[in-house]
């Protein structure tokens, strides 16, 4: 049997995977372990808890592998620095140390770290990327779109998967990227660079694309097949330590918004526009590639593949039959990527395909715990809790949701990648229209403009939204259905105040349906989560609707929970009414106070 271990970290989300005889064992990130959001330190707590999972030991491992050539991007940063002289020197001062501690002795931390003494192998950034989408997929063949911010000199690639082969065909280079374009926007729009791009996106439809002739005359070309050249007199990040310049503030009216600070009409029109850069960019891409590939299916992967919304677009108005987007699009997901290419490239693994079913096992792939380990947990803290017969939990569920409360859901293995999918989540009843409010500013502490997903019965997606497929990993959007849809007032005030659009009811499951009437959609299979599936079906037979809110089970700055402790301690402290932990009932009015009123401004800030 041939086991690889794949590894990312030191640039931005450190994770952890493990390959064995082709076969995704487990994945996860190292900040579910840290509770350190993004941590992008060597992924050790991932790595011990990934190779427990598989039983295997560090000596038993056949490969290691880190999933970018740090030499070519240390041959970038070099390159870069140099053609800015004697400009960017405060940047170049910040880098060196950690370059010369860190990211240059790869091999050597990854040997002492683990004890393990065989080989250990690169794989080029986009190569990880392109891997994590292909191998995973329920296709033969496929074309493979790939597109961050930057790995080693590559912004974005295109290629073909094929059986065991994954081949890149060409790419986009720095300092030309759609990646760090869209980053851009985020940190001038007050946003945190590498974790408020969604942020933005969710934005983006309270605003008009005002700004897009701006962005398209000045600052970013898009060209025919999708590639973009950036006007690097706008743009800090090549001899700052900021995204953009005072070029970039005046041709935008004025500094960035600071973080924290009120929202305008100019930061939602902003986002509204960059969005529809970014949409284009990304149809054209699609369009050249399926041109230059004659192929049916896409597969999807780099950060920018987690806007779901241009992919959507993709899917509407592309030229593909079917596309599948790796979950964890980002750099986590370049340690499975990674790994993967090891096993079918260099351990020349035979890849097996199920008809129509992916190989990502809906992304459940982190630590479960026993009913065993949580009543121990429970008992020892003297938590107050009910034991549910098998029989009784997802009513249970169901019924706490029907009645308007919001529930925490704790069940089996946690999701690898950004989205919770029905394993640690916070489940709230679509139909109430103050659902989104109580939710982002009592239990998420978040923006009131931020959007919830629906979960939705896989075999009633269509009675719901326009999507006539699964979308089981959150990253599709699509309409909510006209029949279904309310009047609201068309425009946003020109103080840019948000509370009275979002606290208007747009359809009749107000919850998850944002400003323009779009939702990003999890459908759920009784096959890959058979509880989360029966919960919302004892929820539609009670209430006659089959779709209820699905949000992350965290607040605002915290990473996704990942055990027991995490859960309770996140249910405690806000407004969760209740609480379900892998077949135990909790009520927080049973519960015992807590009386650290400093929780929520600990995680009130990015």
């Amino acid at each position: 049997m041939k086991v690889t271990l794949g590894i990312s970290c030191f640039y931005h989300d450190g994770a952890a995977a493990l390959v064995a005889e082709g076969q995704i064992v487990a994945a996860a990130q190292e900040e579910r372990f840290t509770r350190r959001k993004h941590d992008p330190s060597f992924p050790m707590n991932a790595i011990m808890y990934v190779l427990e999972e598989g039983a295997i030991s560090p000596k038993q491992l056949d490969t290691v592998v880190f999933y970018d050539k740090p030499l070519l991007t240390y041959d970038r940063l070099i390159k870069s620095f140099l053609a800015i002289a004697p400009g960017g020197l405060k940047a170049w001062l910040t880098a060196t140390p950690r370059w010369i501690s860190q990211k240059l002795r790869i091999p050597e931390i990854i040997k002492d770290s683990l004890g393990y003494e065989g080989p250990v192998l690169f794989t080029p950034h986009h190569l990880a990327h392109a891997a994590s989408a292909f191998f995973p997929s329920p296709f033969e063949e496929a074309a493979i779109i790939t597109v961050d911010g930057v790995g080693e000199w590559a912004t974005a690639s295109y290629g073909i998967g094929d059986g065991e082969q994954v081949r890149i065909l060409k790419e986009m280079h720095f300092p030309d990227s759609l990646g760090l374009l869209y980053s851009a926007f985020t940190y001038f729009c007050g946003f945190k660079v590498n974790s408020g791009e969604y942020k933005l996106m969710g934005l983006a439809p309270y605003g008009e694309p005002k700004y897009l002739d701006i962005i398209k005359e000045k600052i970013a070309t898009v060209r025919d097949d999708g590639s973009v050249v950036l006007d690097l007199q706008y743009f800090g990040f090549l001899d700052r330590l900021e995204m953009t310049s005072p070029r970039f503030e005046k041709l935008f009216g004025g500094p960035r918004r600071m973080p924290e600070s009120r929202i305008t009409r100019r930061e939602m029109d902003l986002a509204a526009s960059i969005q529809a850069f970014t949409e284009e960019a990304m149809l054209k891409m699609a369009f050249h590639v399926q041109r230059e590939t004659n192929k049916e299916n896409l597969c999807l992967a780099g950060g920018v593949a987690l806007n779901c919304v241009a992919n959507g677009r993709i899917l509407r108005d592309g030229p593909f039959k079917e596309i599948w987007i790796q979950p964890a699009a980002g750099d986590a997901g370049g340690a499975l990527g990674a790994a993967l290419a090891v096993q079918f490239g260099y351990h020349h693994l035979k890849r097996r395909v199920s008809d129509g079913l992916d190989q990502q096992h809906g992304s459940y792939l982190g630590p479960s715990f026993s009913e065993g380990e949580v009543e121990a947990f429970l008992m020892t803290n003297g938590y107050p809790y009910k034991r549910l017969p098998k029989g009784e939990r997802a009513v249970t569920v169901a019924q706490a949701l029907a009645d308007g409360h919001v529930v925490g859901f704790f069940s089996g293995r946690m999701e690898f990648g950004p989205r919770a999918l029905g394993s640690r989540s916070i489940l709230g009843d679509s139909r109430r229209e103050d659902m989104q409010k109580f939710m982002n500013l009592k239990i998420k502490y978040r923006e009131s403009f931020r959007p919830f997903a629906p979960a939705v019965l896989e075999e009633r997606v269509s009675s719901y939204f326009e999507l006539d497929r699964s979308s089981p990993y959150m990253l599709l959007v699509a309409p909510v259905l006209r029949s279904r849809c309310l009047p609201h007032e068309s425009g946003i005030r020109e103080d840019g105040d948000l509370l009275g659009p979002v606290n208007q009811k747009r359809s009749d499951i107000p919850a998850v349906t944002h400003w323009d009437y779009s939702a990003r959609i999890q459908t759920v299979s009784k096959q890959t989560n058979p509880l989360f599936h029966e919960v919302i079906r004892r929820f539609e037979e009670l209430t006659g609707c089959a779709v209820i809110v699905n949000t992350s089970f965290n607040v605002r700055g915290e990473p996704i929970v990942c055990t027991p402790q995490d859960a309770y301690r996140c249910f405690s402290r806000t407004e969760i009414e209740y609480l379900y932990l892998e077949g135990f009932w909790l009520d927080k009015k049973e519960q015992p106070s807590v009386s650290d009123t400093k929780w929520k401004e600990e995680f009130a800030l990015d």
